[in-house]
């Protein structure tokens, strides 16, 4: 159920606003059709949600196509004109640069940029997050970045970070697919954080966009020799705070 200002919302009107099979009219209808309640202050609200999520599959789409590459941590690279690459393998924001100019450098030129997953994650949700708020309000609100593993996120993301239980998958969502017997020869299978781009599609880092069966068997040509255990999507989900980047896109 959606509920706008307290009261149900129709849904049917809603998603009469969108194109039939669109990513927007998927997601009002799968929160409409749920058991649990999806409370919205107003209807911008909920619309910016819609459209976050819509960039967020843009933004997984194009970094697809961008070049970056597939690294693990003590390997990574990035172009030096915008980060300092640390000893640990993160990528920190120059102090004379200015944010949006250094995410929109890793989707130009993606060919001097190689890390894992968990970094190119966040670089999807700061791409498609700058895509809504702008240049000037998306410097305003993510300086100083530091892009690594999920323990170094800037608190305006933070949420993406952390897997919690959900009622309903939704387009945009931050999944994971796990896979617990992977061989200790080859670490970096021990499991896909993927961006979910609808219709069983989704976008890994070093995979690229496979439907999930596919990532299954992929994780599964990594198992140790004794495996018991599958890989497996998990039901949890990360997703970004909506409402307070709501709040900042209107500061």
């Amino acid at each position: 159920m959606i509920k706008i200002n307290g009261a149900a919302a129709d849904a049917s009107a809603l998603a009469s606003r969108f194109s039939e099979g669109s990513v927007e009219r998927s997601i009002i209808n799968t929160l409409a059709a749920s058991d649990a309640v999806y409370s919205y202050a107003s209807e911008e609200e909920l619309m910016f949600e819609l459209r976050l999520r819509r960039e967020i599959i843009n933004a997984a789409n194009e970094l697809h196509k961008s070049r970056l590459a597939f690294a693990v941590f003590r390997e990574s690279e990035a172009n030096p004109n915008y980060w300092k690459r640390t000893e640990e393998g993160g990528f920190q924001l120059k102090d004379d640069v200015l944010p949006s100019e250094a995410i929109k450098d890793i989707y130009v030129n993606g060919g001097q940029y190689a890390t894992e997953c968990a970094t190119a994650m966040q670089i999807v949700y700061l791409k498609a997050i700058l895509s809504i708020f702008g240049e000037n309000r998306f410097n305003k609100s993510f300086k100083n970045l530091y892009l690594m593993n999920w323990h170094n996120i800037h608190p305006n993301l933070q949420d993406i970070g952390r897997m919690r239980s959900a009622d309903d998958h939704l387009p945009g969502d931050r999944r994971y697919f796990a896979n617990p017997d992977v061989d200790p020869e080859t670490p970096e299978w021990q499991g896909e954080n993927v961006i979910d781009l609808s219709n069983d599609q989704y976008y890994g880092h070093g995979m690229g966009k496979r439907s999930g069966e596919d990532i299954i068997a992929a994780l599964n040509r990594h198992r140790r020799e004794d495996a018991e255990e599958k890989a497996f999507l998990m039901q949890s989900v990360g997703r970004p705070n909506f409402k307070r980047l709501f709040a900042l896109s209107s500061q």
